[in-house]
C-alpha cells in the first residue's frame, strides 16, 4: 500500500475535535438542562423551607412567610439549635440520639447479614421452588406495613419486648429484608460464575465461596442496602412511635415530634433539631455514595 494511500486514510478517520464539533449544540440540550434545574429546585424547596424556619425566630415566622427574606431584610439566628441542643436534659435529645444509633446499628447490620446469605442462595444454589420463594419474597414489598404493627405489637407484648430495642431491630429487619434480598441477589448474579467455579476446583467450600469470593465482590451492593436501611431506620417515626409510645427508648423523630408540643409554637425548634438529625445520615450517605449507583445498577446490564 502507498504512501499516499495511508496518509488519505488517515485524513478520512475522524478526530475528537471533528465527533465534539459535530455534537449537538449546547442550545439543543438547553430544554433538558431547565428541567433538570426546575426539578431539582422543586425537590430541594421544602429543605430549604426547613433551612430557613431553623434560623429565624419565632416573632419573624409568626408574621411573615420565609420567602420574604428574598426582598426583605432578616435577622438570621442560631439560637433554635443552641435551645435545641441545650434542652437535651428536659427533653431527652441527648437520649434520643444515642437511642436512634442503638436501634438503627443492629437494624441495619441485621438485614444485610441475613440478606446476603438469602441473596447467595437464590443466585447460584439450586434448591425447589427457588425462583417461587424468591418472586413471593420481592413481591411482599407490596404489603403496606401498617396493617402489621398491630399484629407485631399484639406479638411483642405476649414475648414481653414491647418498648424495647429488640421489638425495633426485630420489624426493621422484617420490614427491609425483601428489598435488600431483591438487590443484592440482583448483584450477586451478575458475578461471572468462573470465579466460583475456580475456587471450587481449587477445594473451597460454599462457605469459604461466600465469605472470601461472593462478600468482597458485593461491597457496592452492601453499601447501597446499607445506605437505603441505615436512613429509612433513622428517619422512621411511625414504626417507632407504635413500638416505644412511652418508653424511654424513643429515638429521635419521637422526640423532635414532641418539640412543638412541649414549647406551644415550636415550629422553629423542630426544624433545628431536624437538621441536627440530619447530620448522620448525610455523612453515611457521601461516604458511601461511591457505592451507590453500582450497586443500584447491579444486575441491569448481563456480559
Amino acid at each position: 500500500m502507498s504512501t499516499d494511500a495511508i496518509s488519505g486514510t488517515r485524513e478520512q478517520a475522524p478526530t475528537q475535535e471533528s465527533v465534539v464539533g459535530h455534537g449537538p449544540r449546547w442550545y439543543t440540550r438547553a430544554p433538558l438542562h431547565f428541567v433538570i434545574v426546575l426539578i431539582s429546585a422543586i425537590w430541594l424547596l421544602p429543605t430549604i423551607t426547613l433551612l430557613v424556619t431553623s434560623v429565624r425566630g419565632i416573632q419573624d415566622i409568626s408574621t411573615s412567610i420565609w420567602w420574604t427574606i428574598l426582598w426583605k431584610p432578616h435577622e438570621f439566628t442560631l439560637t433554635n439549635y443552641n435551645t435545641v441542643l441545650h434542652a437535651a436534659t428536659s427533653i431527652g435529645m441527648g437520649r434520643a440520639f444515642l437511642n436512634s444509633l442503638a436501634i438503627t446499628i443492629p437494624a441495619t447490620a441485621l438485614p444485610i447479614v441475613i440478606g446476603a446469605g438469602a441473596a447467595y442462595g437464590f443466585a447460584w444454589l439450586r434448591f425447589p421452588f427457588r425462583n417461587t420463594i424468591f418472586l413471593t419474597l420481592v413481591g411482599l414489598q407490596v404489603i403496606p406495613l401498617q396493617m402489621l404493627l398491630i399484629p407485631l405489637l399484639r406479638l411483642f407484648n405476649q414475648w414481653g419486648i414491647a418498648g424495647q430495642y429488640p421489638s425495633l431491630w426485630i420489624a426493621h429487619t422484617a420490614f427491609g429484608l425483601p428489598l435488600t434480598i431483591y438487590i443484592m441477589r440482583n448483584f450477586m448474579s451478575g458475578i461471572p460464575f468462573d470465579l466460583l467455579e475456580a475456587a471450587r476446583i481449587d477445594g473451597a467450600n460454599e462457605w469459604s465461596i461466600f465469605t472470601r469470593v461472593i462478600l468482597p465482590l458485593s461491597t457496592p451492593a452492601i453499601a447501597a442496602v446499607a445506605i437505603f436501611q441505615f436512613m429509612w431506620v433513622w428517619n422512621d417515626l411511625l414504626v417507632a412511635l407504635v413500638f416505644t409510645a412511652g418508653s424511654d427508648n424513643a429515638p429521635m423523630p419521637v422526640v423532635v415530634r414532641t418539640l412543638s408540643g412541649a414549647y406551644d409554637q415550636g415550629w422553629q425548634l423542630m426544624t433545628a433539631a431536624a437538621f441536627i438529625s440530619m447530620a448522620l445520615p448525610l455523612i453515611i450517605f457521601f461516604a458511601l455514595q461511591r457505592y451507590f449507583v453500582a450497586g443500584l445498577t447491579a444486575g441491569s446490564v448481563k456480559g
